[in-house]
């Protein structure tokens, strides 16, 4: 088994995952040393860190992209892929911004409305699941509230 100190750029693979202990939290980055998709190395890596296992937590998303500084465990003939303990990570770069493309559901007192980038019309409905009516657009849920709540025509 060798061990190296390491410090390595890598974008942050996929969402971390807490770790088996409180306060910890395990995760992988994309490593490239020639910026070529062909040389990239997937480096899995945890830490036991509280405030490092927080920020990856709660902060952190995919596609930031992290240098981390710690140690490097390669276990040597095993087969078993390398592996790095993470004391210190800095966010060099965060990720764009991603565009809406799904259904999210959300809440307007006692109402719940349904936003679809796909379509431009707005279902709503009460919390008890009651259809209440499909709004024009954002901008008309109010009145098809006040008109349901009202007694009007939806």
């Amino acid at each position: 088994m060798d061990t190296k100190h390491l410090a390595v750029d890598g974008y942050l693979y996929a969402v971390p995952t807490p770790g088996a202990r409180c306060g910890t939290a395990r995760f992988e980055l994309i490593c490239s040393p020639t910026d070529d998709a062909a040389d990239d190395t997937v480096l899995s890596c945890t830490t036991a860190d509280p405030r490092i296992a927080y920020a990856l937590l709660t902060e952190i998303h995919p596609g930031d992209l992290l240098r981390v500084t710690g140690t490097l465990v390669q276990p040597g003939d095993t087969g078993e892929p390398a592996r790095a303990t993470v004391d210190a990570l800095e966010v060099l770069a965060a990720a764009p911004l991603r565009t809406l493309r799904e259904m999210v559901l959300d809440r307007y007192g006692p109402y719940l409305v349904v936003f679809d980038a796909d379509t431009g019309t707005v279902p709503v409905f009460t919390e008890n699941g009651a259809w209440v009516g499909e709004a024009a657009s954002p901008d008309t849920i109010g009145d098809l509230i006040d008109a349901h709540e009202n007694g009007g025509d939806n």
